[in-house]
């Protein structure tokens, strides 16, 4: 597997009216191809931020970024961060795509479909305009939408929320990017058109053999489709980890209390669901110490001092395990075990 993506210390702030806000501080993550790693967290914790950042989305002058994102173009790795907008709109889009949020909000409503796909291509292959139409349609069937040089001429209002999500896809597909980004693909889908959603995503991959970094709040889609997880909490990366150790062995009190508010078929009528207490802290004024300190219920076990002036480091008995606590990893093992238990029952 080729490393298709490479996030190094990245740090994200924007200046406001009352203060600084550090809205990624000190990421980093791998994507190679062939697989796909997820971002998981609470919003607000610097999912998107870090996704639009791999785009280089972010103004200049509205957001500060540092430390490097590089991402691969052919035999060589281009950084995100210290590129020129040029260098960046020749790999946006055609060695790294993305699958936006909200599909209502990113396709234009006056355009005709197969008009807004061919504008990426035509962005990337100038002048070849029936080779860009030609190649919307070929995208749209591709993504499983019938009938696709009908609906290439129609318009998103046209469109139900499923088949414009596979339109999102096609977009991000029209140059054929080794990369692709996916923030929170399946959302306002039910769960028949996620699975569809998904599946496609998955089928995707395989065909083309591409890396996907997949941001979500949502841990069933994480179960379903990640390789290697980060789970994210106030800006910071607290947990990396393959998907079978998040979710069989998870090493942060956040990542186990994020698995605990999963609603459960076993659980018994009237059981409410038990929620992370308090709120995430404001990323104006972060805590000196580890930021989930206030809201973590297995304080008691580590050194309070610790806590609450220490910012933890990402550590962990092997590197592919690795997760920011000050409680001593033996320790959370057996602490974790009862609640871990409880989820699996």
């Amino acid at each position: 597997m080729s490393e298709l993506l490479k996030i190094d210390n990245l740090k994200v702030s924007f200046k406001t009216d009352d203060g600084v806000v550090k809205a990624v501080d000190g990421v980093s993550l791998t994507v190679n191809s062939g697989e796909t790693v997820a971002i998981v967290g609470e919003s607000g914790s610097g999912k998107t931020v870090t996704s639009l950042s791999v785009m280089g989305l972010h103004k200049r002058g509205s957001a500060q970024v540092a430390g490097s994102i590089k991402v691969r173009d052919g035999e060589s790795m281009l950084d995100i961060v210290s590129a020129t907008d040029e260098e960046i709109l020749d790999v946006r889009g055609r060695a790294v795509a993305m699958i936006f949020q909200d599909p209502m909000s990113a396709l234009h409503p006056y355009f005709r479909i197969g008009n807004q796909l061919a504008e990426g291509y035509l962005v990337h292959n100038p002048g070849k305009k029936e080779e860009a139409k030609k190649r919307a349609v070929e995208m749209l069937d591709l993504v499983g939408i019938p009938e696709p040089l009908q609906r290439a001429n129609e318009y998103p209002h046209q469109f139900s929320g499923g088949m414009r999500q596979r339109v999102m896809i096609a977009m991000a597909l029209m140059n054929s990017p080794q990369m692709l980004i996916a923030d929170e693909p399946t959302t306002a889908l039910d769960v028949t058109v996620q699975a569809q959603i998904l599946a496609l995503l998955s089928d995707l991959q395989k065909e083309f053999n591409m890396g996907i970094l997949l941001i979500t709040h949502d841990l069933g889609v994480v179960a379903q489709v990640a390789d290697r997880v980060n789970v994210m909490y106030a800006g910071r990366v607290v947990e990396q980890a393959s998907v079978d150790d998040i979710f069989y062995n998870p090493a942060h009190p956040y990542a186990l209390g994020l698995l605990q508010s999963v609603p459960r078929i076993t659980v018994q009528g009237g059981e409410r669901l038990k929620a992370i207490p308090g709120q995430p802290p404001s990323l104006i004024n972060l805590p000196k110490g580890c930021a989930f300190a206030p809201r973590c219920e297995y304080i008691k076990h580590a050194d309070a001092n610790s806590c609450a002036t220490l910012m933890p480091e990402l550590l962990g008995s092997s590197p592919l395990h690795t997760a920011r606590c000050h409680i001593p990893e033996s320790s959370r093992k057996e602490i974790f075990a009862a609640a871990i238990r409880e989820i699996r029952a």
